[in-house]
């Protein structure tokens, strides 16, 4: 929660996650409707986390409500066209729409797009990134919904728009593996995308001209070019002590992507400036993804 924001009500069509949210809250202000939930409690933001099918649908009720924000929970929307039609209501003016797409937020992947833009280990060479599922269900439907994430934080951190440029494996399988090879601009970037395990991965790969970044869930290392202890005439890669400046901060203390995503959101509401991760981003991140689709068929 934010010290500037207060919960207003909640909405579910399920009265026993109603009797849920009050007991987990502490909010009595709950409705079985978004239209009872919006005229009744007037928020400045509105959280969509209903299904993906639902969030155009729910984005409109707010215009119609004069609601400021709308935090959208990913994927956007389930098809393209819903995306599409989410972000030029962003873009219009009528709401201000955030993706909540929150490793953006995060203290280590934005230390990890500063040192991408002040090059400190130089030109940023190639990207490679993994995504590993344990639930079974098709490619398809594992890029779609969490694989959002993962295009999104690429598109983030690459300095050039990232278009898919071959398939490697079908996106039809329950339980295995397809390679995605895409460019961001004159980088290179292989995306491995995997189901039917039984733990889950999250992992970014950048490799400079002069260092590296690994970067994903729980892992955040950095190494610099030094000269090789192994072999003479040649550098090696050393990993470096990321500096700890703060006990509170990360590294020694959490990323904060949750939080200082509302703290954007609050921005929003308050000055009307731009989300740092809207409508927008995710309509850009489904859109690579619908053409690895179409890399799948043709």
């Amino acid at each position: 929660m934010s010290p500037d924001c207060i919960l207003a009500g909640g909405c579910d069509i399920d009265e026993k996650k109603r009797a849920l949210f009050k007991k987990r809250w502490g909010c009595n202000a709950v409705y079985p409707t978004v239209d009872e939930l919006l005229a009744k409690t007037r928020p400045h933001i509105l959280h969509i986390a209903t299904p993906p099918e639902t969030h155009l649908h729910m984005v409109e009720k707010a215009v119609q409500q004069g609601v400021s924000v709308c935090i959208c929970e990913k994927p956007l929307a389930a098809t393209l066209a819903d995306a599409k039609r989410i972000s030029k209501i962003h873009e219009s003016g009528k709401t201000t729409i955030l993706t909540n797409h929150e490793r953006r937020y995060s203290a280590d992947y934005v230390r990890a797009k500063t040192l991408v833009s002040k090059k400190p280990f130089g030109q940023l060479c190639a990207v490679s990134a993994k995504i590993l599922m344990e639930q079974e269900q098709p490619l398809s439907v594992v890029l779609w919904n969490d694989g959002t994430h993962l295009i999104d934080i690429i598109h983030y951190l690459c300095p050039s728009a990232l278009e898919p440029k071959k398939l490697i494996g079908t996106l039809e399988t329950k339980d295995g593996t397809a390679y995605i090879f895409a460019r961001a601009g004159n980088v290179p970037v292989l995306v491995e995308a995997g189901a039917g395990r039984d733990h889950y991965v999250f992992e970014l790969d950048l490799g400079f001209v002069s260092g590296r970044i690994r970067i994903g869930n729980g892992l955040y290392e950095e190494y610099r070019s030094e000269k090789s202890r192994f072999y003479e005439g040649f550098n090696s890669l050393q990993k470096m002590k990321v500096p700890c400046e703060d006990p509170n901060q990360w590294p020694c203390g959490p990323t904060g992507y949750f939080t200082r995503m509302l703290e954007d959101a609050v921005r929003c509401a308050r000055k009307r400036t731009e989300p740092l991760s809207s409508a927008r981003d995710g309509f850009i991140a489904l859109r690579f993804i619908n053409g690895v689709f179409h890399l799948s068929k043709g």
